[in-house]
């Protein structure tokens, strides 16, 4: 029963969440998202301070005085420097050595007596960036002497900020709308001023005021890219509902929009970026859904429009272990899509009062059953992580009784399989060329792949098996898809592996096909190989033309002269054998002890004696 109803979700949040302790009065919780940090702090931190990390290294407890009620605090990458804001002045540092606080803190203020600090960020190790209501304020900071150093101010009349650690990268908001967006991307001890741009609003208000929110923007990676996201509540005439609005960024050029979600309902919504799939969680109705940029969508030549992947569905349920309740204690439901609900990206929940740090996950496995579309179906799996059993399933379905494709569909999916297989095999080709490189250029890196790839093997073990193991499939859908996987193979230019010749050749002989196999063999449908010959050998007894089959596609090769001779001595051929070494002019490389031997095995061994005596007399065949 619970296996059917997580069919009904694609959508879900992990198993073992982070816990801390929620929220109340005497402690405050904080998240730092470049370290992915969890900050409960009581009393101001004179109580304590207990961070919760992804690992045990970023977990840690302390106390600090008590100076006043805390706006932010974050550690440095190496957790070797706290960082404490507790005014609008000012931004506290303290040094931790071996996890141990410092008893001395020093401290910065930002520039201007009229500017106040709205952020700050960590850009590197010991480098620190202040946002400020009049712009930013980058410093470098210098544990040993309990000091910080100012390495570039720009002046920009700031509303709020979006920061994206992975990147480096800060988006300023300007301007009486808040839609004039000014890019800064953070490098060791620079920061390059990236084209400013505008965010389109879709009505103007007058008077003016600020109608582009922080809650509004945040920037992701998708797909290698950088994007700023924005959620636009109020679409263009015409357009039910909201949107979001991809615009991705530049380095030369200002910010350009790309593609355009089209959520078809209004209210409050959450983002989030979960293994390349923008993910959007609609709060009123409890629902999520997710769109996939690189699918096809409708395009106006400039700007693509995308609809979700899948009709939106609620998150698979999540059990919780009440706060402070013992091991054996009943666990609960907890509240999906709650109000307390804070998102951080790429793909974090943080339900403060709970006392709960989760992260979204696909479910992939019950996609299979959800888009009908096995192409739409393929392209989406394609590109997701961990999906090559997923992938390998659905393959295996197609060629099931009951849930068996149609030939057509089936073929195109594994031009799309083969596809990625054939740009894996030129990256391999590559960073083995870049490795021979590396060994005199030692900044050669390896190209990346795409995780999907699904080679002969796994085809062969995990797909084709299901001809095996069922007797229901007919012979003749069973050898049309496996000619469709060859023709593929060859269309990418991939060597076909001969155990699928073989399936193919099996699968014939099984069910007295051997007129389908003999116009096969004739016109290369199956390629010439050494294996291939051997088992084509090997079916004499039940059809007798594939020995001379097999010689004809041992001599094809032109690397199996030895071969050729094994088997006609074997047959008793030894004129037909000699004549063969005279042809291909091998006398010096062929013993006459072979033929000898072969002789003696036979009915008539003096005649044959003979015929061998001439030819050593002659010098024709030398070797004894």
């Amino acid at each position: 029963m619970e296996a059917e109803e997580n069919e009904n979700f694609y959508v879900q949040l992990n198993s073992s969440p982070i816990r801390f302790e929620p929220i109340n009065t005497l402690i405050n919780v904080f998240f730092d998202d470049s370290n992915r940090q969890v900050f409960a702090v009581r009393s101001g931190g004179a109580a304590g301070v207990v961070v919760k990390g992804p690992d045990d290294k970023t977990s840690l407890s302390f106390r600090m005085e008590d100076r006043g009620s805390v706006i932010s605090i974050k550690f440095s990458y190496d957790m070797k420097v706290l960082a404490v804001q507790r005014s609008q002045k000012s931004v506290e540092f303290v040094n931790f050595t071996n996890g141990n606080i410092d008893t001395m803190e020093y401290s910065q203020t930002c520039k201007g007596k009229s500017t106040r600090i709205i952020g700050f960020n960590w850009t590197n190790i010991n480098e620190v960036v202040f946002i400020t209501d009049h712009g930013i304020e980058f410093y470098q900071v210098v544990p040993e002497k309990r000091s910080l150093k100012s390495l570039k101010t720009f002046s920009v009349s700031a509303n709020w900020f979006v920061w994206l650690p992975e990147s480096a990268v800060l988006l300023l908001s300007a301007g009486p709308y808040g839609n004039s967006i000014h890019p800064f991307h953070f490098r060791a001890g620079m920061v390059y001023k990236l084209p400013k741009f505008e965010i389109d609003i879709p009505v103007i208000p007058k008077p003016a005021k600020l109608c582009l929110l922080e809650r509004d923007v945040f920037m992701a990676n998708i797909y290698g890219q950088l994007y700023i996201v924005v959620v636009r509540h109020q679409a263009k005439a015409g357009a039910p509902g909201a949107e979001v609005v991809l615009y991705l960024l530049q380095k030369e050029s200002p910010a350009r929009k790309t593609d355009v979600l089209r959520l078809d309902m209004s209210g409050r919504f959450a983002l989030h970026i979960v293994d390349n799939l923008v993910v959007v969680h609609h709060q009123a109705s409890k629902t999520s859904m997710i769109f996939d940029i690189k699918l096809d969508g409708e395009s106006d030549g400039y700007v693509t429009y995308h609809h979700p992947v899948l009709s939106p569905l609620p998150m698979k349920p999540s059990i919780i272990r009440p706060v402070d309740a013992p091991l054996g204690a009943e666990l609960v439901e907890c509240e999906l899509y709650s109000q307390s609900w804070i998102v951080f990206q790429p793909n974090v929940v943080i339900d403060a009062k709970l006392g709960c740090l989760w992260y979204v996950q696909l479910k992939l496995e019950p996609l299979v059953t959800m888009i009908p579309d096995k192409c739409k179906l393929i392209d989406l799996l394609l590109l997701r992580r961990d999906c090559k059993m997923v992938i390998l399933t659905v393959c295996k379905q197609m060629l099931t009784p009951g849930t068996q494709t149609n030939l057509s569909t089936i073929a195109r999916i594994f031009d799309k399989l083969n596809k990625v297989y054939r740009q894996f095999l030129d990256i391999e080709s590559q960073n083995q060329q870049m490795e021979t490189f590396s060994s005199r250029e030692p900044t050669a890196t390896r190209v990346q792949h795409n995780p999907a790839v699904i080679d002969q093997s796994d085809m062969y073990t995990h797909v084709f098996s299901v001809f095996v193991d069922n007797k229901d499939i007919k012979h003749k859908f069973m050898v049309a898809v496996l000619i469709e996987y060859i023709r593929s193979l060859n269309q990418f230019q991939i060597p076909v592996q001969h155990y699928l010749y073989e399936l193919v050749i099996n699968t014939l002989v099984q069910h007295n096909c051997f007129y389908q196999l003999h116009q096969f063999l004739q016109y290369h449908v199956l390629s010439d190989s050494k294996p291939i010959a051997c088992l084509l050998l090997s079916l004499e007894s039940v059809y007798p033309p594939a020995h001379q089959l097999a010689l004809d596609m041992l001599k094809r090769l032109s690397t199996a002269n030895e071969e050729i001779i094994e088997v006609l001595l074997s047959k008793q051929q030894l004129l037909t054998a000699i004549r063969f070494v005279r042809s291909v002019g091998a006398v010096d490389q062929v013993s006459a002890r072979k033929f000898l031997e072969a002789a003696l095995v036979g009915q008539d061994k003096t005649a044959v004696y003979e015929i061998i005596q001439d030819l050593h007399q002659e010098n024709t065949v030398i070797n004894m």
